[in-house]
């Protein structure tokens, strides 16, 4: 935020007590949430600062107005600014965030090694286990160590 917006100036902020208190919850279940990343906040000292936008958008995330895709709902759970901390052992749920890292290479376009490095890394650290992953679920082909999105291949759902 930069302070000539006015943004802080015209922002309110919480901390994890007022919060739960707001919201009618235990300060614990905020407090956890805080730290995960699940809420954007600012540390300061050993308190949280949770801006008024962070409330909003974390509450409109898990708001049940729209109906989620399972693949959705998983990326809800393990995408966090946009990263992948931990793929999940269950092979449905860890393909859909395979698909979400997927759908940042265009079909039939050939990448170097390199490139596709770069591009899981913005989401995972182990670039080398969902590169092999991409070819063993046959979502990426590999010919002389280029790889190549398979048009043939199609996202189970629509992935946010």
């Amino acid at each position: 935020m930069n302070y000539s917006d006015g943004l802080i100036k015209n922002t309110e902020f919480f901390t994890t007590t007022e919060l739960a208190e707001k919201l009618k919850m235990n300060v614990q279940v905020i407090t956890r949430k805080v730290q995960a990343g699940e809420i954007d906040a600012y540390k300061i000292g050993k308190e949280w600062r949770i801006p008024e936008k962070s409330v909003f958008d974390w509450l409109e995330k898990n708001s049940n107005k729209a109906k989620r895709t399972p693949a959705e709902k998983i990326v809800v759970n393990f995408v966090h600014n946009d990263r992948i901390e931990k793929l999940p052992v269950k092979r449905s749920k860890r393909k859909y965030l395979l698909e979400y890292i997927l759908a940042q290479f265009e079909p039939n376009r050939v990448y170097s090694e390199d490139e596709v490095n770069r591009i899981i890394s913005r989401h995972h650290n182990d670039f080398c286990t969902v590169r092999r992953e991409f070819v063993d679920e046959k979502m990426m082909d590999r010919v002389e160590g280029n790889y190549r999105r398979r048009t043939g291949y199609n996202l189970a759902d629509r992935i946010g």
